[in-house]
């Protein structure tokens, strides 16, 4: 089989996106003649978009044995539109959830009807499943292949004193503290700010809960300029480029007498320091909130912390339910239930040693579910299938 893989999304950026893209074509490089149309940050994207056809047509024409062209993700499948009326070769999108529920009318009513016709749809989650279906994709063309998680993660040794090294950073002794990680750029449907609020001082004195992620300090001027957006653009321009709106929001709430010496910020760290502060931890929370108009696609963060051997508390909504499975690799919650998930981490925490085997079932089943290479055989069979 010879394929052509499109993406936007690539290293050397960083994210969760562009590792799925790499370990894709990786894998699926070691099982096929795979070709590729990357925009690797020499040129601005905008430029790579626009001569996205010239460069199409030139790719075939070198590579005639090409029989199937993949898009990774919505904005790529927006952009190759026009593609459709160059080549008759069967074309693959991949959807992550919030390119199929992105709230702005122009996009519902004349972009999102137009992916419907692509041959095949690769949705991350079956939420992002189920989104497509409610807005007439054909059910036929649709399969759920989950992403997978970086294995070697869990393979990395922890280091026995970071704790420690977290500690002096935030002049304090954790010896005997609990750790909450919370993980992402803060944006509404993470449900940081409700966690803290309604949550976390229902927990125990002993209880700190650390949030890791870059900050944005001039998100408030810039939400600012967004509220003066006419016909809701300001939100649709948030979530298309994923901008921190609940920034300010959070550093409030970490500033709030409160949770003095309760919440902490740990900023964006380096890999290695992300792994061991990760290993370090008591227990992750992913404590998503329903928010019309966006959704969690899936749930990559709860995999890392996982495969790291941390226990997860999540929301059951949206992809996430395909990425923790109750009891398995982590514990499911319905959202913005602050009593229930009070009792249920507090319960957690009081018990180390069912704490530490949970994180251990966590990392196998994770390992085992949700490896690189078994997403890269949904996606070969998917092409398969269509090729």
């Amino acid at each position: 089989m010879e394929i052509l893989c499109i993406t936007h999304k690539y290293p050397p950026s960083v994210g969760g996106m562009q590792k799925q893209s790499f370990e894709l074509i990786r894998g699926l490089s070691r099982r096929m003649t795979v070709h590729t149309l990357i925009h690797s940050g020499d040129s601005g994207k905008a430029l790579f978009f626009l001569t996205l056809k010239k460069k199409v047509l030139r790719m075939l024409r070198e590579h005639p044995g090409i029989s199937l062209i993949h898009l990774n993700d919505g904005l790529m499948a927006f952009f190759a539109l026009p593609l459709r009326s160059v080549t008759d070769l069967p074309i693959v999108a991949t959807l992550h959830g919030l390119d199929v529920v992105m709230p702005a009318g122009w996009y519902q009513r004349r972009v999102l009807p137009r992916f419907a016709a692509y041959d095949g749809i690769i949705a991350v989650s079956s939420a992002t499943a189920q989104a497509c279906r409610q807005r007439g994709f054909d059910p036929a063309k649709i399969t759920v292949v989950p992403n997978g998680v970086d294995a070697a993660l869990g393979d990395i040794p922890a280091e026995p004193d970071y704790r420690a090294v977290i500690g002096r950073r935030l002049g304090l002794d954790l010896t005997h503290r609990k750790l909450v990680l919370m993980l992402g750029r803060p944006v509404p449907r993470k449900g940081f700010i409700w966690f803290l609020r309604e949550v976390l001082p229902k927990l125990g004195p002993e209880v700190l809960c650390l949030h890791i992620g870059p900050s944005a300090a001039a998100m408030g001027l810039k939400n600012f300029m967004l509220r003066l957006l006419p016909f809701n653009w300001g939100r649709q321009l948030a979530l298309i480029f994923g901008m921190p709106t609940d920034e300010p929001a959070l550093r409030h709430e970490l500033a709030l007498p409160e949770l003095a010496g309760r919440a902490f910020r740990l900023g964006g760290l380096p890999f290695k320091d992300l792994v061991q502060t990760l290993k370090c931890g008591d227990l992750y929370v992913m404590p998503n909130v329903r928010l019309a108009g966006d959704m969690e696609g899936f749930g990559l963060a709860a995999l890392e912390a996982a495969i790291c051997g941390l226990p997860v508390v999540a929301s059951e909504v949206d992809g996430i339910v395909d990425a923790v499975q109750e009891g398995k690799n982590g514990f499911l919650l319905p959202p913005e239930e602050p009593e229930l998930w009070a009792r249920r981490i507090t319960g957690l925490l009081a018990d180390p040693a069912g704490l530490r085997a949970a994180g251990e079932a966590a990392r196998e089943f994770t390992k085992e579910h949700y490896s690189w290479e078994r997403m890269v055989d949904g996606y070969e069979a998917v092409f398969k299938r269509f090729a």
